[in-house]
């Protein structure tokens, strides 16, 4: 299955708690953290709802 390298750029000061618990949930503490999830659709639907904060990227499997 294909990994995402997930790094979170913005802050979600301001925004709705579901979408600061999401944050967490994804596993970041401070901005610019990189993290790296297998892609599942449960994963894909937590990104869709927190997308204008993160950048996502495919990791090559080797």
């Amino acid at each position: 299955m294909a990994k995402l390298k997930i790094t979170l750029q913005h802050s979600a000061i301001g925004l709705s708690q579901k979408h600061k618990d999401t944050v967490r949930t994804l596993g970041f503490k401070k901005l610019n953290q990189t993290v790296v999830r297998e892609d599942t659709q449960a994963l894909r639907g937590m990104l869709h709802k927190i997308s204008r904060l993160v950048h996502v990227e495919t990791v090559n499997e080797e």
